[in-house]
């Protein structure tokens, strides 16, 4: 199975799932996403990877146009019959990868995207995609759950989240995120950091990992080393923390 339908099969039967998930439907950083967005007055969006569509509800009365862009087909139309009953109606839906975006260049004023990077493929051809149908001096605002500095951290927190998910790819750290940006000519940096407790069984329900999976994370838990234990913060009921980033960029070479 290639790894876009391992994308769809994962996040298809799960689009209601993600419009109520605590995780994707609230949270502070969807204000200050909106904030920074409005303002600069009112812009063109594009919404890679848009999931249930949380991200373009937020900009949307503040922009001109939002296009909500992901690979997986349910997941537009959660995001369309949602924004009829928001009545948003500047928000439209277009289905596509990523890394081959059906836009013309330099379209866009903002190019944003919420929990949706770490399944990506190639973000560095997503960023040059996103880069192309950017108009000059647009910006880039990404919100994602992000890798950790030391190594085994790291480690047990790729393997925590291709446990319970064939789709992901990687949480990349901080200093990769904007290695990334700068690679595509853009000026990036990290406007807020936070962490968000991870609920254990709403976390593998919302995704639908099997029993066999669940029962390898409970196994990996059970043999993480003390100081992993420590740094996420695990629970007896093994909820636990990860940390979130906010990067916002924009072209330096228009």
């Amino acid at each position: 199975m290639r790894h876009d339908n391992t994308i769809s099969q994962s996040f298809g039967p799960q689009a209601n799932a993600y419009l109520t998930s605590p995780i994707h439907s609230q949270g502070a950083d969807l204000g200050d996403l909106a904030e920074v967005v409005g303002a600069t007055g009112h812009p063109a969006v594009l919404d890679l990877g848009c999931g249930a569509g949380h991200a373009s509800f937020a900009v949307a009365p503040f922009a001109q146009e939002v296009v909500a862009y992901d690979l997986t087909e349910s997941m537009l139309q959660v995001v369309a019959s949602t924004a009829a009953v928001r009545q948003l109606s500047n928000i439209n839906t277009q289905q596509g990868s990523v890394d081959k975006l059906p836009f013309e260049d330099a379209h866009f004023d903002w190019v944003i995207s919420r929990y949706s990077a770490h399944h990506w493929r190639n973000v560095e051809q997503a960023l040059s995609e996103a880069r192309r149908v950017l108009k000059r001096g647009g910006q880039a605002c990404f919100i994602d759950s992000v890798g950790e500095a030391e190594p085994l951290f790291d480690t047990h927190l790729q393997t925590l989240e291709l446990l319970r998910d064939p789709s992901h790819v990687r949480n990349y750290s901080e200093a990769e995120w904007l290695g990334l940006f700068q690679a595509q000519s853009f000026q990036a940096r990290i406007i807020k950091r936070w962490r968000i407790p991870i609920e254990f069984s709403s976390w593998v329900a919302r995704i639908g990992t099997p029993a066999d999976r669940i029962t390898a994370l409970r196994t990996f838990w059970a043999g993480a080393p003390a100081e992993v234990r420590e740094n996420f913060k695990l629970q007896p009921d093994l909820s636990f923390e990860i940390g979130v980033g906010m990067i916002q960029a924009q072209i330096t070479n228009p």
